[in-house]
């Protein structure tokens, strides 16, 4: 069975279950899941329910697609992604992205909990993303067979994160008294965490947040044509003397504390 086979046999059954259109996909990260019990749900779905989509296997992640009305404009929401790590391909997890695309979807906001490599950041910032650097070298979602309907063989990354969505955004956050800070992702394969001396090579690249996902999803998402919104969470300090030795449950507990201001940034960008 090919890739776009599976991509289309999960849009078959999905738009079985629910009505159409939807205008906003949404990518929730570790911890941040909250936002779902905003949504007035039209219909909740284990992934586990879905053909072909991978099962969340880390703590702090769901695994439900939610469908429903939020603040009055009708979403899908991943409360729980997918990650490299857990042993899926790049292609299971960019998979949601051009399911989304085919739904009708036309733009994306997605979430992560991350490192704090910028030494200006603090614990519980939220960083629009405005660009990245992946280290899933040599690995990536559009290697193998390209179908075009999906998008083109060679996408130009240069403008991967809509410009129109982070200006908005920062409009809201100026309205909204919502420090927000600005800087470039990167992505490793995980599943540990970087070293010291990892933590310096990172920030000598041109890094300002660090975390184990995102990426894929993105390039996904512009490959299709989504208009692509990301926000990193800082859950823990990657710079010297903050460095300590951290846990899932200590990177929780700071997304936690972050969640709320994350959530009045997405309902008003909706």
């Amino acid at each position: 069975m090919t890739y776009l086979t599976q991509i289309n046999e999960t849009v078959a059954y999905l738009r079985q279950q629910f009505a159409m259109p939807i205008e906003t996909g949404i990518v929730l990260g570790t911890g941040l899941g909250g936002l779902a019990k905003e949504i007035i749900a039209e219909k909740i779905i284990d992934y586990v329910n879905i053909p072909h989509f991978p099962v969340s296997t880390v703590d702090g992640h769901k695994g439900k697609l939610w469908i429903g009305q939020l603040h009055g404009k009708r979403v899908m929401v991943m409360q729980g992604r997918f990650h490299y790590y857990e042993g899926y391909s790049m292609r299971q997890i960019a998979l949601p992205m051009y399911v989304m695309k085919k739904l009708g979807i036309q733009q994306v906001f997605m979430s992560n909990a991350a490192g704090g490599l910028n030494p200006t950041f603090q614990l519980g910032d939220l960083m629009l993303i405005t660009d990245h650097i992946s280290l899933f070298l040599p690995d990536n979602p559009l290697r193998g067979e390209n179908f075009e309907e999906l998008g083109t063989r060679f996408p130009d990354m240069s403008e991967t994160y809509t410009k129109h969505l982070l200006e908005k955004a920062l409009t809201i956050g100026k309205k909204l008294a919502l420090p927000l800070q600005q800087g470039v992702y990167v992505a490793v394969q995980g599943a540990m965490l970087e070293t010291k001396a990892e933590y310096r090579l990172l920030q000598s690249i041109g890094a300002d947040t660090v975390g184990m996902s995102t990426i894929p999803e993105v390039i996904a998402a512009h490959h299709c044509g989504l208009n692509v919104f990301a926000v990193s969470v800082v859950t823990d300090l990657c710079y010297e003397p903050y460095i300590k030795k951290v846990t899932l449950e200590d990177f929780v507990a700071a997304a936690k504390k972050a969640e709320p201001a994350l959530q009045k940034l997405f309902i008003e960008m909706l």
